[in-house]
């Protein structure tokens, strides 16, 4: 691994989704209330909850990908796992829309995974065919997704941002983790899968609700649907385990 401050490698169940990854904010403003990343990165949650941009984050993202590009590797990089890079924020400072530039002018393909809904829109114009844009749905119900996700944008409105970027010719894929109400994730997956490139299948940690839900089937019924669609997807460990 190259020396790097901010493009890095993610380790543990990080790393099964992707190889390379890179934090433009410190804090995410969309209290997801299952979120780990306040554990992770040893905050408070009300101090992660107050989010900022990390100090001098883009002048040492174009450091680090300069080195990536002397090496030829080419990403993807996502954006990104210990927060949103299209949290409300971002609406304000577009550090995102920037570094996804940043990225491309060293020739790293980029990987967004968001709750950001109609925010990442506007940065559809910088994404290509060799990039991915990617959405966390955990739920279909607008009431349960306040519940679980205060301040996030709305599963319909961030199903339509996935359409959207499907027929603008860039790869789509779902992040269907953390699942907290299997039947929902079944359905989730039946309602998107003709504009969803792959899809990626966990579980739900670091929340006492895990334990009521029975995986092994969870595991069988949703690997079933997915090969009865023939859709591309990848089960997390977590929940290989369960088959």
């Amino acid at each position: 691994m190259l020396k790097t401050t901010t493009i890095y490698e993610p380790r543990g169940k990080a790393r099964e989704y992707a190889p390379l990854a890179v934090n433009l904010y410190q804090g995410c403003g969309h209290r997801c209330i299952y979120c780990y990343a306040p554990s992770c990165i040893r905050v408070t949650k009300e101090r992660f909850y107050t989010p900022n941009p990390r100090p001098n984050i883009l002048e040492m993202l174009s450091s680090d990908a300069r080195k990536f590009s002397l090496v030829n590797n080419n990403g993807p990089v996502l954006l990104c796992f210990t927060c949103d890079p299209y949290q409300p924020i971002d609406e304000k400072y577009q550090i995102t829309r920037k570094a996804i530039g940043i990225l491309h002018y060293f020739s790293l393909d980029v990987m967004i995974l968001t709750k950001g809904g109609q925010r990442a829109e506007r940065d559809f114009d910088l994404l290509t065919g060799n990039d991915f844009f990617g959405v966390t749905i955990t739920n279909l119900d607008d009431t349960l997704s306040r519940k679980w996700e205060p301040l996030a944008a709305l599963p319909g409105e961030r199903i339509n941002s996935l359409r959207k970027a499907h027929e603008k010719g860039i790869k789509t894929w779902v992040s269907l983790e953390p699942v907290i109400y299997p039947d929902i994730t079944l359905e989730i997956i039946r309602k998107s899968h003709d504009f969803v490139d792959k899809f990626k299948v966990g579980t739900l940690n670091y929340h006492p609700a895990a334990k009521g839900i029975d995986w092994h089937t969870f595991a069988i019924n949703v690997k079933s649907l997915l090969d009865e669609l023939g859709a591309d997807y990848y089960l997390k460990a977590d929940l290989r385990r369960w088959l």
